[in-house]
């Protein structure tokens, strides 16, 4: 009997860390409004996950610099349950910081945040960047 429980514990804790690696990794914004995109790095930080601007492009998808690069966008993400995460997050065109959750299924990740009764969600879509 100990021998299964030790097991089904070594299984379980196996699993967790590809659970939480699904939301790593480089993600593509939808346009803004000036028609601008942005690479997303989500990265492990400390026992949560953390988002920084790691590259913009315009609407012809030539590199820009913009204030913003290098910037967190989400950070205290924590995995609440397979594929899910809440944290906290930022709205760099209003400068406003907000309680906000991501859902990845596969390839695509939504990102919903309120301020106040006020909410939105966005959906992002995975990139596969060379090194």
């Amino acid at each position: 009997m100990f021998r299964v429980i030790s097991i089904c514990a070594v299984l379980t804790g196996a699993a967790v860390p590809a659970q939480a690696d699904q939301v790593l990794g480089t993600w593509l914004t939808p346009p803004d409004k000036k028609g601008q995109v942005a690479h997303i790095e989500a990265r492990p930080c400390g026992d949560a996950v953390c988002g920084e601007i790691v590259r913009t492009y315009d609407k012809a998808g030539n590199p820009v610099t913009t204030p913003n690069l290098g910037k967190r966008l989400f950070w205290d993400m924590k995995q609440v349950s397979p594929g899910e995460y809440a944290g906290m997050g930022w709205v760099p065109l209003h400068d406003v910081t907000f309680q906000g959750k991501m859902k990845v299924q596969g390839d695509r990740m939504v990102v919903r945040g309120c301020v106040a009764f006020v909410c939105q969600s966005q959906t992002w879509q995975r990139v596969r960047v060379s090194s």
